[in-house]
């Protein structure tokens, strides 16, 4: 067997799942901590917005983000600035179609996590002299550590296993966008399933572990 064959995929996939969950780490930080305590009336629109991805079949999310990403959308803009015209079928592309797939995974349990927070712990670190950045970062963010926690493993592993969106978007390029689940299909329609049955049995493996460890997180959680 030609692991180099099986290698590529599996370590675009990592870093693809690698680089959608610390941008998202960031990105649904803020989003989470607005859903959690802000008082805006559009906050729920926000939130269905937000959590979207998880009931739109991943081709029409898919669909759009080609449009996005595409020549003539805003992708194609900005892909111009270094000489490209598309930024669609690239691993870039990649990472902002399936941040966009993984956001819900990450806004939810940090919205849960910060919710969670008791109002009066924050008044008295206001009390105490704190700035609202020293509340956040001091007292929430410690706090919420068991969201983060499980975002960014539910995240990683959501990123891991896209198929629907990396396909639209991505196509099949090899050491550019052909990712494990693309490559397993591709094994599959080849007949190649010994292959296939590698990948397809390291991902079973990996998505047990995954919610083993959510779970432990979890129980760790209920009895602190």
């Amino acid at each position: 067997m030609d692991w180099t064959t099986l290698l590529s995929p599996i370590a675009l996939t990592l870093g693809l799942a690698l680089s959608v969950t610390l941008a998202l780490l960031v990105i649904a930080t803020p989003i989470a901590w607005w859903l959690a305590h802000g008082r805006s009336v559009g906050k729920e629109v926000v939130g269905a917005v937000v959590t979207l991805p998880l009931v739109l079949p991943p081709t029409v999310l898919g669909f759009y983000l080609l449009l996005t990403l595409g020549p003539n959308g805003p992708g194609g803009w900005i892909a111009g600035l270094w000489g490209a015209r598309t930024m669609a079928f690239s691993f870039g592309g990649l990472v902002i179609g399936a941040g966009v797939a993984s956001l819900p995974f990450m806004v939810q349990p940090l919205r849960n996590a910060f919710a969670s927070i008791e109002a009066e712990v924050l008044e008295v670190a206001e009390t105490l002299g704190a700035t609202s950045w020293q509340r956040f970062f001091r007292v929430a963010l410690p706090l919420a550590m068991p969201g983060y926690l499980v975002g960014a493993i539910m995240t990683f592993a959501h990123t891991m296993g896209e198929f629907g969106v990396v396909l639209m978007i991505g196509g099949n390029i090899p050491g550019e966008t052909k990712v494990l689940s693309i490559a397993i299909y591709d094994f599959v329609e080849r007949l190649q399933w010994e292959r296939a049955h590698v990948l397809a049995g390291g991902m079973v493996v990996f998505a047990f572990l995954v919610i083993f460890a959510t779970m432990i997180v979890g129980r760790r959680e209920r009895t602190a």
